[in-house]
């Protein structure tokens, strides 16, 4: 007797394995997901520009990435004793504006180079709702603390989402043709836009992501992982919830990241993720007495066991 609805998952035609190269950008869960990439030791690269939650800026910044287009100092402000820009999030804020550019523009160079190079691009949508800075008529990542009667709150409608999710993926296939696309709306919901409200922003992604997929699959390497879907359905109980009740918690990651990997992580790949988790494992183990020579001996396996898999491998570094 089945106790819950499993979703079902298409495997994936491209699927990744040691030697692909992974973009992660989008919400929070793209940055739980690459965690777990780093975890196993995949070659990923994960929000170079921080958390991005809707569509329009990720596309901005892809623009900005794909044609090179450097930030300068009309693109960035003074507030709170910090430098900012609207179109990253605050982690890259500094105390230097000098700096800030410097480490902006370089995150363009090299995210440009990463996207010629990267075999797969994995992109996380969060919400539909976005602030728009009234001064300048721009869609903003960030708000960085400023006032709020300088932004207006808006519901991006689900023509603007298409066009903005269609226009990444010009720009990216631009760049780089052969890139496998990986589309995923994080399972996160959004409480403080409201209950009714986040229910409304997470269809029009849906709606817009999926008519973009329906037109694009035939013609490029597009695929939808339904991790939304599976916090939503098979996950439907609040000790998979962290205590905010909002966001997945370690059990509920482990699971979507179990499902993921089954279905778009080739079979050759998870018998190396297992050697790495062993090895991992090994590394954090605290023994009572480390001169023994029993630990001593513990070390050498250890190592012998490092040194083997970095020769199949020689990006995996412990």
């Amino acid at each position: 007797m089945q106790f819950r609805t499993q979703i079902p998952i298409s495997k994936s035609n491209s699927k990744i394995d040691y030697n692909s190269k992974i973009l992660s950008i989008g919400s929070c869960f793209a940055e739980n997901m690459a965690e777990k990439f780093d975890y196993f030791k995949f070659q990923n690269e994960t929000n170079p520009f921080g958390i991005i939650f809707n569509s329009v800026s990720i596309e901005k910044l892809f623009e900005r990435i794909c044609k090179e287009q450097w930030f300068e100092e009309k693109d960035i402000f003074f507030h709170n004793e910090r430098w900012h820009s609207f179109e990253v999030h605050s982690d890259l804020s500094n105390a230097d504006r000098q700096e800030l550019l410097e480490t902006l523009n370089k995150a363009i160079l090299e995210t440009n180079k990463q996207l010629k190079e990267a075999t797969h691009i994995i992109i996380t949508f969060g919400t539909s709702w976005i602030y728009r800075n009234l001064e300048k008529d721009e869609i903003v990542a960030n708000c960085h603390k400023v006032p709020q009667k300088q932004f207006s709150k808006e519901l991006l409608s689900v023509e603007v989402i298409q066009k903005s999710i269609q226009n990444t993926i010009n720009l990216i296939q631009s760049l780089n043709p052969s890139i496998n696309f990986i589309f995923t709306i994080s399972p996160v919901r959004h409480i403080k836009d409201g209950f009714v409200e986040n229910q409304l922003s997470k269809s029009h992604l849906f709606t817009a992501l999926h008519f973009v997929l329906k037109t694009e699959h035939l013609k490029r390497n597009t695929e939808y992982f339904p991790s939304y879907e599976i916090m939503m359905d098979e996950l439907r109980d609040y000790r998979f919830y962290n205590e905010d009740m909002l966001h997945p918690n370690q059990i509920a990651l482990d699971y979507i990241w179990k499902l993921f990997s089954e279905n778009y992580i080739s079979h050759e790949s998870l018998t190396t993720m297992q050697e790495v988790d062993e090895i991992q494992k090994s590394l954090r183990h605290r023994s009572f007495n480390p001169e023994s020579e029993q630990h001593q001996k513990f070390l050498v396996k250890l190592q012998q066991k490092i040194n083997q898999l970095g020769e199949k491998l020689p990006h995996i570094k412990f």
